[in-house]
């Protein structure tokens, strides 16, 4: 009989310090344990991954709040190292390792194939690691999926979808307006 075999985090970094995934061509991430393979991103993905850091970066406080970028955050006890496709962290050097869930006030996925997995399961790890803002950017439903103050059950007990003809701000920086219309294009097709 086999099983699966379930990974801890320290286990998956001595993986990836062994050079362990450099010949694959796929990215992946360790989700609960799992080495799951990311979907490919597309250009329209790739588009409003730009436009987001570049957002982020313009509208924030480089001494308070750091932007990074489909790269690892450490989640130790869910054996959990996501790559959240935009994250603001605390501003400092995270030379000794990766940002943590506390040290993350701000997690985006851009979801255009992965927006079931990005809205169930990916939410249930962000709200049970403790991350207190978490936006699921929906390509085909043109909208934004908010999510905040995660709960004794480790879920997010506010929900509201944004749509295009609304704009928005994360808690960490409220004078950081994110135009919604302007994120998916149509600020310039005329609405």
């Amino acid at each position: 009989m086999s099983t699966t075999l379930h990974l801890t985090l320290n286990e998956y970094q001595q993986m990836v310090a062994c050079g362990a995934f450099d010949t694959i061509r796929r990215r992946v991430e360790l989700i609960r344990g799992e080495i799951r393979q990311m979907n490919p991103a597309g250009p329209v993905h790739d588009d409003l991954i730009d436009y987001l850091n570049d957002w982020s970066v313009r509208s924030t406080d480089r001494s308070v709040i750091h932007i990074r970028g489909q790269t690892g955050m450490d989640v130790p006890h869910l054996d959990s190292r996501p790559e959240p496709d935009v994250f603001w962290v605390k501003a400092k050097r995270y030379l000794e390792g990766h940002p943590t869930a506390e040290d993350t006030l701000l997690a985006i996925e851009v979801a255009d194939s992965s927006l079931e997995a990005d809205r169930t399961a990916k939410a249930e790890l962000y709200a049970e690691a403790g991350i207190q803002e978490y936006w699921v950017v929906d390509v085909q439903g043109e909208c934004i999926i908010m999510m905040r103050q995660v709960g004794a059950g480790g879920h997010y007990g506010w929900l509201r979808t944004a749509t295009v003809s609304e704009t928005i701000s994360p808690l960490a920086q409220p004078n950081a307006v994110l135009n919604i219309a302007d994120l998916f294009g149509l600020s310039q097709l005329g609405g």
